[in-house]
């Protein structure tokens, strides 16, 4: 069986492979580093390997989890209301206690409240989630409306190019949709 062999000769100090030969490691490392604001940041290692900076948060998804006074009316209301589906289901002792909600690859989480902290506690304020999605949101606010859902802000052109509106589910927890034009 024949096997391949390298030159012996090495390549030139500096001289870079091809993009198509370079690992996605090698090629992320020739690449200008940035601090987030489009300017160069200075090196993350001293020459020992070792960090000088802390290494900033790199998250790949956020899941809101909602507490909800009537777990079975909000979980109508987002599934038939907006379009969510189930994707988990949390019980305890055969008694609905939670759910994870899922629209394309995003999740938010209901759970039923255990109103520790009282019946009359207000939810929602000062808190929204800004979704944004390639259909149509005049479309998804028609289905809000068919399902009898509350709308707060009715689709409207923005100013930074999306076209949006907002709801409030039941519990006052705030969702603004956004398509871009």
């Amino acid at each position: 069986m024949a096997t391949l062999q390298k030159s012996k000769r090495s390549p030139r100090r500096g001289a870079k492979k091809p993009a198509a030969t370079r690992s996605i490691r090698a090629r992320a490392a020739s690449r200008p580093r940035t601090n987030g604001t489009g300017k160069r940041s200075k090196p993350r290692t001293n020459g020992t390997g070792k960090r000088q900076q802390v290494e900033t948060l790199r998250l790949r998804s956020v899941t809101p989890t909602y507490t909800v006074n009537d777990l079975q009316r909000s979980l109508a209301w987002y599934c038939d209301g907006l379009g969510f589906v189930v994707s988990e289901r949390w019980e305890n002792d055969g008694k609905l206690e939670g759910v994870m909600l899922k629209a394309g690859s995003c999740e938010i989480g209901l759970s039923q409240d255990d109103f520790s902290k009282g019946r009359d506690r207000q939810k929602g304020i000062g808190f929204r989630i800004h979704a944004n999605t390639v259909q149509s949101v005049d479309a998804l606010a028609d289905r809000v409306r068919a399902y009898g859902g509350k709308i707060i802000m009715e689709p409207t052109n923005m100013p930074w190019g999306a076209r949006s509106f907002a709801v409030e589910d039941p519990d006052g927890f705030k969702i603004s949709f956004n398509e871009p034009r």
